[in-house]
């Protein structure tokens, strides 16, 4: 599987849909049918999009189980454990990687560490800390929890990548190395804001004269995506494929804690 740009024989709407479908792949553990020659260089351009879907997943989910009268507070640990269930712990694993290497003093060996397979105690730390944040958030959250979860997903997601386009990538090789090359300015960074302001105007059709959450959201997502890239960025000197799984998993959590307030 090449990590180029897609088949310049497919019409563009066929590249399109194998895009999101190697994103998919990618960056989730849905299953999906098998497609040949899909190439996986641009994924980091729809995150976000991928975001919204496993947003609009964990809302029918949570709608479901709503429905089936099961108390909040079970419902947001379900919810939580899907979460995890559908990245297949990918964002997590790389935030628990990175803070088990934050907690080299070493600044030489951090990069070393947080590429051992193995979790220390800080990164068992760091997990527990954010499935507790996530879980104690929703439970707090009452309404428009659907909305909440697409756009916490899909703003943590344009977090990512922000820190690509903005900060050094500080591995020659690696597992996020190739998302460099496909996100090279912000130019590439800013078509996906349209997508989740677009989060904001679907809770205006619902309340038009509810303008708290629309501008809540955003703000929010803007705030928390910039500051855990730029804070990451300022204890490493840059960016690796383990960074760009903390920045998502700590905006999602840190989103959430805000929305409780909202």
């Amino acid at each position: 599987m090449n990590l180029t740009g897609m088949n310049a024989q497919y019409p563009w709407w066929k590249n399109q849909v194998l895009k999101l479908v190697a994103s998919v792949i990618f960056y989730t553990a849905i299953p999906m049918p098998y497609v040949d020659k899909l190439e996986f260089g641009e994924v980091a351009r729809l995150a976000p999009a991928i975001g919204v879907i496993i947003g609009g997943i964990l809302g029918l989910f949570d709608t479901v189980a709503n429905f089936l009268g099961i108390p909040v507070l079970t419902r947001s640990a379900l919810l939580i454990v899907s979460w995890i269930g559908i990245t297949g712990g990918l964002h997590l694993d790389g935030a628990m990687d990175t803070a088990d290497g934050l907690a080299v003093t070493d600044k030489e060996r951090r990069l070393e560490v947080m590429s051992d397979s193995a979790t220390g105690a800080f990164g068992a730390m760091a997990g527990i800390v954010l499935v507790l944040l996530k879980t104690v958030a929703l439970t707090d959250i009452q309404e428009n929890r659907w909305l909440i979860l697409m756009a916490a997903c899909a703003w943590a997601r344009w977090g990512q990548i922000f820190a690509i386009a903005r900060y050094d990538y500080l591995k020659p090789t690696g597992k996020g190395a190739f998302h460099k090359q496909a996100i090279r300015s912000y130019k590439d960074v800013l078509p996906s804001v349209l997508l989740l302001l677009s989060l904001s105007c679907v809770k205006l059709l619902f309340s038009k004269h509810d303008l708290i959450l629309p501008i809540a959201m955003p703000l929010a997502g803007i705030t928390f995506a910039f500051l855990t890239g730029a804070w990451f960025n300022y204890k490493l000197g840059g960016h690796t494929g383990d960074t760009y799984g903390a920045v998502v998993e700590w905006t999602e959590a840190l989103f959430l804690c805000a929305m409780t307030v909202i």
